[in-house]
């Protein structure tokens, strides 16, 4: 039978939601092969994930845990997935392109002598091989690509993919880890998480992001949106802010930063350069609030206001704490 597998990612203890769009369309290309859909899940208490991921379309979760996956490691992690690999032989292998998959599936892919298709926005199935659609020139163009051995390896980015319960038996299979602890070249001493509760600029519904137009660090107009959008919106910035310092690293959207595909963006004060639109330019929906009618970022929004932002944005979050009142 045609299997197709997925990494869950599990941060800060908790899965992240791309396991669950990964495991929806996981289940939707094995549907098509007449196979099933395997989750591999690393580290410690990983287990507890299983149900989860029943519930989004996995017939089976593969458990590895063992001492040297109780914090991520690039090379014992990527030992460990390509040992289960070669054990249940998938034909198609899918990761999430976060920071932890740019990482993973490459390193994973050396090891098997394979190759892996990076970021993709969508998968079909032609002639039996996995067809991967991905952005190329920072978004100017996209192109499709084909693994030609095997098993096939790509990985999605995050938010382009739905994630559709569809209940399976998601039955636990534990594997043994047998690392090569002569293999590691480096030490993992301390993990910095971000534990303040936010949601993940890759993983949020709706960012609202802040450029240079900001003028500085006051982005209390920017969190009142988000605060009023709710728990699932999040706030960004352009590099230009960050490079002034009015917002750390983790919050940069665009091509040295993150790419995002929230449902809303909403850019204030972002004049849209093309490395910012390679980062957001796949959002469901833009909306652009600049005070220059040439700014770049309006060819790339669905909405613009042309205004000056500390009086759009006000009034905007009146507006909307009224409608969301309702």
């Amino acid at each position: 039978m045609s299997k197709v597998l997925i990494y869950g990612e599990i941060r800060a203890g908790k899965l992240k939601k791309t396991a669950f769009e990964l495991a929806s369309e996981a289940r939707r290309l094995a549907d098509g092969l007449g196979g099933d859909v395997a989750a591999v899940v690393l580290g410690p208490q990983a287990e507890q994930f299983a149900p989860d991921l029943a519930r989004f379309g996995a017939d089976t979760v593969y458990v590895v845990e063992g001492p040297q996956l109780d914090a991520y490691n690039t090379e014992y992690f990527a030992q460990a997935l390509a040992q289960v690999i070669r054990e249940k032989q998938p034909e198609i292998v899918l990761l999430s392109h976060t920071m932890q998959g740019k990482d993973l599936a490459p390193r994973t892919a050396a090891k098997l002598g394979i190759a892996s298709i990076a970021d993709c926005v969508s998968f079909e199935i032609d002639g039996g091989k996995l067809v991967g659609k991905r952005p190329m020139y920072a978004g100017k163009c996209s192109a499709e690509w084909v693994c030609k051995g095997s098993p096939q390896m790509a990985s999605a980015r995050p938010n382009v993919l739905e994630a559709v319960e569809n209940p399976k038996a998601g039955k636990v299979e534990k594997i043994a880890f047998s690392p090569d602890t002569g293999r590691s070249t480096y030490t993992t001493r301390e993990l910095s998480l971000d534990t303040s509760g936010k949601v993940d600029l890759t993983e949020a519904e709706i960012i609202v992001s802040g450029g240079r137009g900001m003028g500085g660090t006051d982005y209390s107009l920017l969190e009142e949106m988000a605060s009023i959008f709710g728990a699932n919106a999040a706030v960004g910035a352009s590099r230009a802010a960050v490079d002034a310092g009015w917002r750390p690293h983790s919050d940069q959207v665009g091509q040295t930063g993150k790419t995002v595909c929230p449902n809303l963006y909403v850019a204030c004060g972002i004049s849209g350069s093309i490395q910012h639109l390679a980062g957001m330019g796949s959002s469901k929906v833009i909306v652009a609030i600049n005070k220059d009618p040439e700014a770049p970022i309006f060819t790339k929004a669905d909405y613009g206001v042309v205004g000056d932002l500390f009086k759009v944005v006000p009034e905007m979050n009146k507006e909307l704490r009224a409608l969301l009142a309702e």
